[in-house]
């Protein structure tokens, strides 16, 4: 009779080196009181070592290995006619910067950073990091004390108040007035110089009920805030869901899989969180019931793959408008389609970047909008950032240009007007000698 007693067997698993594809050493041990075993226990031991083996194998394409997707860096072949714009044919405003998180508030960041404006052409930024009450005065005194006709400012809700991280019931969002206080704290932000109100994805996609659930973005709770807004002429720029990739299943069909891969937190697909669709008419309730207060939409809305049902919205809803930041790679992938929805909604769109961002980064905005160069990288990354493919310019008439840079920013956003005419007659600060050197960290 042979017991599982009679029988010791082990395996050691164990790194070699610290990269990714580090080779992986297993060993095994045996005491074996039965030697009829032997067979099984020596099948079972290479079964597993060439598993690990297998596993451990570096997919880089030589001595005839196959190639994994995340090392595939082809380099295009194609002789075609390029420009490279080292700044905007007109002066732009850029109206979706993050001031306080990428600066964190230190002068020698914003006076790169305003250097690095000088030389790209960049009129005004809007800081979207305001937040409220003795955080909005922090932050306007690090960017106004030097450059106050550089830069407007938005406001924050904080949401969770002096609540607990992962009790929502404590946060103060869920109390009764919540919608009424907000409203007042935005009316003294306004009388504190704030020109609007930004609203980050985490409504819709993270903060929560007291019973758990998910608070949506049409919760009736909030229509006090939005209608505030459109009495006190403050637009909210608003971020709902994310790409619609991002809601899918990361697997073989996913056209951002490779990216997803990388960083598996930002996918979505799961039955705890809402469906893209779902989120998207959240978003379009509010703008539906609040058609007196300006709404932009960042990241194209975040729909930018479906252009024309992005147009139908935009024909409804004359109240909601869009901003470009961080879809270049939506965008220039479906150049005919994307011109015609440039020149048709010139007056909705406006520019912005989810900066602030070094030169490399702001220089293909302007060979996507104003050129018409074909197949060209939108980022310098080693893997494209956004979608494993290149675009193509849209090469926009200046009436356009004009409209995306500047002139819808300085319609919809209190502020913006004032700084360009100051700027325009040379009346804001005197802009910083020398070129930029380095992005922010």
């Amino acid at each position: 009779m042979i017991t599982l007693k009679k029988i010791r067997v082990g395996f050691r698993l164990s790194a070699i080196g610290s990269q990714p594809c580090g080779r992986l050493r297993l060993r095994a041990f045996f005491n074996l009181r039965n030697s009829q075993l032997a067979p099984l226990i020596f099948f079972t031991y290479s079964v597993i070592y060439s598993t690990f083996a297998l596993a451990q194998t570096p997919l880089d394409d030589q001595q005839g290995r196959p190639l994994a997707l995340d090392q595939f860096q082809p380099r295009s072949q194609l002789v075609v006619p390029e420009h490279h714009p080292q700044h905007p044919k007109f002066s732009a405003v850029d109206v979706h910067v993050h001031c306080r998180h990428k600066l964190r508030q230190t002068p020698d960041a914003l006076d790169e950073f305003v250097r690095l404006m000088d030389h790209q052409h960049l009129a005004v930024c809007v800081s979207l990091d305001g937040e409220l009450g003795e955080r909005l005065e922090e932050h306007k005194k690090f960017l106004w004390t030097n450059y106050q006709n550089r830069f407007v400012i938005f406001a924050n809700l904080d949401w969770q108040g002096d609540g607990k991280t992962g009790e929502p019931a404590t946060w103060d969002c869920l109390r009764p007035d919540f919608g009424h206080r907000m409203a007042i704290a935005l009316t003294q932000a306004k009388a504190e110089g704030a020109s609007g109100l930004k609203v980050f994805k985490s409504l819709g996609l993270e903060y929560r009920n007291a019973d758990g659930s998910l608070i949506t973005v049409d919760d009736p709770r909030w229509d006090p805030i939005w209608r505030a807004c459109g009495e006190l002429g403050l637009p909210v720029m608003i971020h709902t869901a994310d790409p619609v990739a991002f809601f899918e299943p990361i697997d073989r069909f996913n056209e951002r899989w490779e990216e997803l891969q990388r960083h598996p937190e930002w996918s979505f697909f799961d039955e705890k969180f809402p469906s893209h669709p779902e989120l998207m008419t959240q978003l379009l309730h509010v703008v539906e019931r609040h058609p007196r207060t300006t709404f932009i939409a960042a990241h194209m809305a975040n729909y930018p793959e479906n252009l024309e049902q992005l147009g139908k919205w935009l024909d409804q809803f004359p109240n909601l408008n869009l901003d470009i930041s961080a879809r270049l790679a939506e965008i220039g992938r479906q150049p005919r389609a994307a011109r015609k929805f440039f020149l048709k909604y010139s007056d909705r769109i406006l520019f912005g970047t989810d900066g602030p961002r070094t030169a490399d980064r702001l220089n293909p905005h302007w060979r996507l909008l104003e050129t018409s160069d074909e197949y060209f990288p939108y980022a310098q990354n080693q893997y494209p950032p956004q979608g494993f493919w290149n675009i193509y310019g849209l090469n926009l008439p200046d009436k356009v240009l004009r409209s995306v840079y500047s002139e819808n920013a300085a319609r919809l956003i209190p502020g913006v007007s004032q700084r360009l005419a100051a700027r325009k007659n040379n009346s804001g600060q005197t802009p910083i000698s020398g070129p930029p050197t380095a992005e922010p960290n």
